[in-house]
């Protein structure tokens, strides 16, 4: 139906068929894509990911294997996830212990709670009675 004989199609002519049929499409550079369900998240690390816009719609393509996680091993219901104690840089968590004094964990606990901003986690822990 594509293309030459052969079985195969030719993608230039793929493309030009679809620009005239006011499709188009671009790879995204995705880094990592999330869907979350009731029950799982699916995690695609390294996804190659395609944006096709068609009658006023944009329709997303995600090729490759995901990572299944528990529903709510990642963020809470409704709420954008905080950063975890993982995506929380060693340096951050030391540069707020020698500005306000705080023990690790309660400036790992500041900069989640502020989303990694060390300004902010150093102006919550001063805040703070001691």
């Amino acid at each position: 139906m594509f293309g030459g004989g052969g079985g195969g199609f030719d993608p230039r002519k793929m493309e030009q068929m679809m620009k005239q049929m006011g499709i188009e499409s671009e790879d995204l550079d995705a880094t990592e894509v999330v869907i979350r369900t009731p029950d799982e998240e699916l995690v695609f690390a390294d996804a190659d990911v395609t944006k096709i816009q068609a009658q006023g719609q944009e329709t997303y393509q995600i090729v490759g294997e995901p990572e299944t996680r528990e529903a709510g091993s990642g963020a809470d219901a409704g709420e954008d996830a905080a950063i975890e104690d993982a995506d929380i840089p060693a340096d951050d968590v030391e540069i707020v212990t020698m500005r306000t004094g705080a023990s690790e964990d309660d400036a790992r606990e500041a900069l989640r709670e502020a989303d990694g901003d060390l300004a902010t986690a150093v102006e919550k822990l001063e805040a703070e009675p001691k």
